[in-house]
């Protein structure tokens, strides 16, 4: 460690753990003409649906590839797994380099939120619904350290899984609404070979679980035939098809199976031709919550 940054001359990337180590390396970066610094944030316990951001990031034309490690108490409740939330430091290191990241910035809890901290950012576009409404602390703790991390990273461009899209759409209009100038690019979800959805708390699931848990992706895409397939538009009707099919696993808690529009979460009635519509769950299974998304493209007439 030579003046507070972390130089793997082997792994050819560079961590740094605070904001003033970060910002120094940031300052000197020189970038090709035209160069671009692509940024993706993650809580770690990385999965490949973790290194298609790297590798977009790479396809997208960055110059730079910067991700970061941090699991963000402000988008937590109280009673939520904040303390358990898996954290595997060394490995996601290792895949961060193997995907090519060339910079990990690693804060700490103490140096993003320091003592007196009372600043937050909130997004009207994500609350009272789906996850809004499950988990209303989480928009604004997403919001807000995104907000952060944005100011601190500097990237041109910033790529997020499809996996989340309500916080998509949440970034995107943070982005927009807020003048970043930054690209915000939605990478597709990636998906296990049975149509599960990766995701870091799969890791919570029993084997037992594991093997119920394909009944999401069958729900969604359900739903997405009637629309695709057979025109269907009325969101009452794809609601209930969504559960009606995850009723059929008797141990599942249902949080919620929503149609809502893609771009601005707005509900809807009646989908319109032409357009495209968010559908999603949320479940609970045993102790470990799951969600998961499709989009359904609905014809022209």
């Amino acid at each position: 460690k030579s003046g507070g940054l972390l130089m793997e001359e082997e792994l050819g990337m560079l961590t740094v753990d605070t904001v003033a180590e970060y910002r120094a390396w940031r300052r000197k970066l020189v970038l090709p003409d035209g160069g671009t610094v692509g940024f993706f944030p993650t809580m770690g316990a990385l999965h490949e649906g973790h290194l298609d951001l790297a590798r977009a990031a790479k396809e997208h034309g960055c110059s730079v590839v910067v991700s970061s490690i941090f699991v963000n108490p402000a988008q937590f409740a109280a009673h939520e797994d904040f303390g358990s939330y898996p954290r595997q430091h060394e490995e996601d290191l290792r895949k961060l380099k193997e995907a090519g990241v060339d910079m990990v910035f690693l804060p700490t809890k103490d140096s993003m939120y320091p003592e007196g901290y009372d600043t937050y950012v909130t997004c009207d576009v994500g609350s009272g619904r789906n996850e809004g409404a499950v988990r209303p602390h989480f928009f604004r703790g997403v919001a807000t350290v995104c907000t952060k991390l944005f100011n601190i990273v500097r990237p041109d461009a910033v790529f997020f899984g499809q996996k989340d899209a309500q916080q998509c759409v949440v970034i995107q209009h943070l982005c927009r609404d807020l003048d970043t100038g930054i690209d915000v690019v939605i990478v597709p979800t990636h998906r296990e070979t049975d149509g599960v959805a990766m995701s870091s708390r799969n890791a919570y699931l029993s084997q037992e679980e594991r093997a119920r848990a394909p009944i999401i992706f069958q729900a969604l895409e359900h739903a997405r035939r009637m629309v695709e397939e057979h025109g269907e538009r009325s969101s009452a009707a794809l609601s209930a098809a969504m559960r009606a099919v995850l009723e059929k696993d008797g141990g599942l808690e249902i949080q919620y199976t929503q149609v809502l529009h893609r771009e601005t979460l707005a509900d809807l009635e009646t989908l319109p031709p032409a357009s495209e519509a968010l559908l999603s769950i949320a479940v609970v299974m045993g102790k470990t919550r799951l969600i998961d998304n499709v989009i359904a493209r609905v014809p022209r007439a």
